[in-house]
This record gives structure tokens, C-alpha cells and sequence, in this order.
């Protein structure tokens, strides 16, 4: 096999980048040379998706099999568009990792494959989708970007030849926005914990490695599809991830449980200041079943904390990214709410 990776040097694209070389392809990565290191084994093209002719002169280094699309998250539809229609005459195969952002009852509604998504043209550019700035609901711009980009991938490549991934949150080893490491961190340093709402509320995030196992089983198929990402539903909770943090670190720690409503009337930002939390009903209810029947396998959550555990302790450094700076109670804030909990 000879696959192209499009990113190929952090999280997601690396890990799929060493699973292929692991199976003994040939892999090239295209990317603008700017976050992480390659890969060694892999044969690096730098080059900007948003220019013509870096795309054509990647083209000339093919043929591939398969192209696996892990770095779409910045662009415009019409920019995947453009570097798609170049590729489809010189790979086989589109794997493409979109995400459930794209859904119109995203986060709201409880999910399947054949949900609607939302609008957005497979030309449009970096503006399309977004909200007015008197507008008070929800900010749908990434999510009528990536639909535009699912749209722009299948008008190139067709839905035979396209396989389209959408994964919820993902976790894992070299994870760059910080929502585990954050719960690892604030597990480590021990005492009373600020655990947000019931402990029996399921989640369903997914191990990076899967997901990039099933990247490339995809681009060895000769079969297109579409397939929601996830854990199973149910099997996974946030205080089965949480008391993995403390196992996993060692640390003497007190989870504490606050009601949801008593973080609302806090103003805890939800999935963010309190990493994975989030009240809406949809959040965690999506349904998998599809990659599952395809072969898809996802790991137990707590062998992902000490994964991640280890890489941390090992010296593993995730590529800088802003939004990490976004994850994490501040203390005095934490502590505050613990006392109206009268802890």
C-alpha cells in the first residue's frame, strides 16, 4: 500500500502515519512544516493545501492508494475542494476524519449516520456559516465548515471512492488540547476534586490509536461510507474516568460531585473549564454501530489514561495549540463552589 497523509506530524495524523508504517506501506505526509516533526520513515512534501501549485507539485509524487485527511480542521470547504479534485486522479481512495460538529442535532439530539447535517456548499469559502454578531444561540460556523468540506471531498472523489469518519472528543497519547492531561494534572496534585455531575453520566470518548486503526483499514477497502467514531454508548462514565485519573497517578484524591445546576449558577464554562462536562442531552448519545459492523475497535478509556499517563511521564510534549489554554478550573474557583458544596 502507498497512502498519502495530509498533517502527519501530531496527534491524529501521526498516530496514523506510525500505524502505517507498522503495516509496511509506503506513506507520504504533505504538510506545511510548521507543527511537530515527521515521521521517520515517511517521506515528507511541504506545502501549504491552500496553494495550487504546492498541490500540483505533490500530485507529481504520486500515485497512492488511498489519501487520509487529517488536517482539514482550518480550512475552507473550497480550499478541500480544490486539493481533492487535483488527488482524485491520483489516488485511489479519500479517507476523510470530519467530525459529529457537522450534525444538525449536535449536541442536542441523540445521533445516527443518517442524520441530517447542516448546509454547507462544497465551494464555500472561511466565511460561510458564520453567526451575526447580535446572535444568541449557537455558533454553527465549524459545523457548516466541515459539512462543507464532507460535500467538497465526495464532489471530487465520489461516494464510492470516500470514506468519511466522524469522531466526537478523542483522547489519547500526544493529545494537543488538553482535556485529559488537565483531568491527569488536577488528579496528581490530589486532595478534594471538583467532579461535575454525576458520576453514572456516561461519556464516549475515543483512543487516537483507534481511530487511526480504522482510518487505515478504510483506505485498504475498496468501499466508501460514512461512520460516527465513538465509544459504545453507555460503556464508559465520568467517574470511571476520573477514578482512572487517580489510579493511574497515584494521588490521593477526593472526587466531589456537583449537581449540574449548582455549576450552571456558577457559570462553569461547560467542556472546557470542567474538561468533557457538558449538559446537553445528545452530547454523549451517538450511536457507532456502523464502524463497529465495519470492523471498528475501541479500547477501554482507562487503558487511555495511563497511556497518557505514561507519555506525560515520559517527557511527551503535545504540540502547542491555544486551545489549551482554554481547559481547566482556576483553583479559587473550584475551591469556591466546594465550600457552597460544604466541603
Amino acid at each position: 500500500m502507498r497512502i498519502l497523509v495530509l498533517g502527519g506530524t501530531w496527534f491524529l495524523g501521526k498516530t496514523v502515519v506510525e500505524g502505517a508504517l507498522r503495516r509496511g506501506w509506503r506513506v507520504t505526509t504533505f504538510n506545511r512544516g510548521q507543527s511537530g516533526r515527521p515521521v521517520p520513515g515517511a517521506t515528507c512534501v511541504d506545502g501549504d493545501r491552500t496553494n495550487l501549485a504546492d498541490l500540483q507539485r505533490l500530485a507529481a509524487q504520486g500515485p497512492w492508494d488511498a489519501v487520509v485527511d487529517t488536517s482539514a480542521s482550518e480550512l475552507a470547504p473550497r480550499d478541500v475542494l480544490a486539493g481533492a479534485e487535483i488527488l482524485q486522479e491520483v489516488a485511489g481512495r479519500y479517507v476523510y476524519v470530519s467530525t459529529v460538529s457537522v450534525y444538525e442535532g449536535w449536541p442536542d439530539k441523540p445521533l445516527t449516520e443518517s442524520s441530517p447535517i447542516l448546509d454547507g456548499p462544497p465551494d464555500a469559502d472561511g466565511e460561510y456559516g458564520m453567526m451575526p454578531d447580535d446572535w444568541d444561540g449557537p455558533d454553527l460556523h465549524y459545523g457548516r465548515q466541515k459539512a462543507g468540506t464532507e460535500r467538497a471531498v465526495l464532489a471530487a472523489f465520489g461516494p464510492d471512492r470516500t470514506t468519511i469518519m466522524r469522531p466526537g472528543v478523542i483522547l489519547g497519547p500526544g493529545e494537543y488540547v488538553g482535556r485529559l492531561p488537565w483531568w491527569l494534572s488536577r488528579a496528581a496534585r490530589g486532595g478534594k476534586i471538583l467532579a461535575p455531575g454525576s458520576p453514572d453520566k456516561t461519556i464516549q470518548p475515543v483512543d487516537v490509536r483507534d481511530v487511526a486503526a480504522f482510518a487505515l483499514d478504510r483506505a485498504e477497502r475498496r468501499a466508501g461510507g460514512v461512520f460516527n467514531v465513538t465509544a459504545p454508548i453507555g460503556r464508559e462514565t465520568m467517574g470511571g474516568l476520573l477514578t482512572s485519573c487517580l489510579e493511574t497517578t497515584g494521588a490521593c484524591g477526593e472526587l466531589v460531585w456537583a449537581p449540574d445546576e449548582l455549576l450552571i449558577g456558577y457559570k462553569v464554562r461547560q467542556w472546557t473549564e470542567l474538561p468533557l462536562w457538558r449538559t446537553h442531552a445528545g452530547v454523549w448519545q451517538i450511536d457507532s454501530s456502523g464502524a463497529y459492523a465495519a470492523g471498528f475497535s475501541c479500547r477501554p478509556l482507562a487503558d487511555t489514561v495511563s497511556d497518557t499517563w505514561r507519555w506525560l511521564q515520559e517527557g511527551g510534549m503535545p504540540v502547542e495549540h491555544p486551545r489549551r489554554a482554554e481547559h481547566g478550573i482556576a483553583p479559587a474557583k473550584e475551591a469556591e463552589i466546594m465550600a457552597a458544596l460544604g466541603r
